[in-house]
């Protein structure tokens, strides 16, 4: 088992989010704006069809885990397994279906000091500090988050349908670039009470240069998916160089 020294507190491998909630909406983008923002990563967009990619963005309030409760605002991109030969849509798309796609995560705002410099220090997460107004509690989640005075991203998310079968744990290789490095991380999840639906995401963009990079690609719009997860738990290991 290997442990990392951040801030004077050691945190021990693999790192454990015992309670956590969320609110996710997902969105078709073009591949060629999506990929012109991650080229320096070396990784690509994931094609769910030919032209378009995916970007998903995500608000998560972490209430008992390891680096301490704390709010979060991702935005990442589906890319392709690295360690995966071609480069087809069909192949894209059957990746998709068996749930081995990669999550790149592009940007990721925080209001926590301690966990800001574990995400940094320990995985390449691109954390900053930043102002959230969250409510993950009532049947239409809400999430609005700053930076510097400047919006970056409010979001709202509907009510879903019930997904079967939640509780079920699953497996996510999560991407990270910092300071020229790309990583990979496993992060396992455990989500129960997951509710989706088509549509139904209601997303303003500010001022703030994260927001003019969504606008680059075509946000706001329609969401293609939406969900929420009530409980969830989730571990992540180390993290591996590229």
């Amino acid at each position: 088992m290997t442990s990392h020294q951040v801030l004077g507190r050691q945190v021990e491998m693999p790192v454990e989010i015992r309670a956590a909630s969320a609110f996710t909406a997902m969105y078709s983008v073009p591949t060629a704006a999506a990929q012109s923002l991650i080229d320096d990563t070396g990784l690509e967009i994931l094609q769910f069809r030919p032209g378009r990619g995916v970007c998903v963005l995500v608000f998560v309030d972490y209430v008992d885990g390891d680096l301490g409760p704390y709010n979060e605002f991702g935005v990442s991109f589906l890319v392709r397994d690295h360690r995966a030969a071609g480069t087809s849509v069909p192949q894209d798309l059957k990746t998709l279906a068996q749930g081995r796609a990669g999550a790149l995560i592009h940007h990721l705002p925080v209001d926590g000091d301690f966990t800001l410099a574990a995400g940094r220090g320990i995985w390449g997460f691109p954390k900053v500090l930043a102002h959230f107004d969250v409510d993950h509690s009532g049947s239409v989640k809400r999430g609005s988050v700053s930076q510097g005075g400047r919006l970056i991203a409010q979001l709202s998310v509907k009510q879903g349908i019930p997904v079967p079968g939640s509780g079920a744990s699953t497996s996510l290789a999560a991407y990270s670039h910092l300071d020229g490095l790309t990583r990979f991380t496993t992060w396992d999840m455990s989500p129960t009470g997951v509710r989706s639906r088509p549509g139904g995401a209601e997303l303003k963009l500010g001022s703030h240069p994260i927001a003019d990079e969504l606008r680059s690609l075509g946000l706001p719009k329609r969401a293609l998916l939406t969900s929420s997860i009530s409980e969830l738990k989730m571990t992540f290991g180390d993290a591996q160089p590229v």
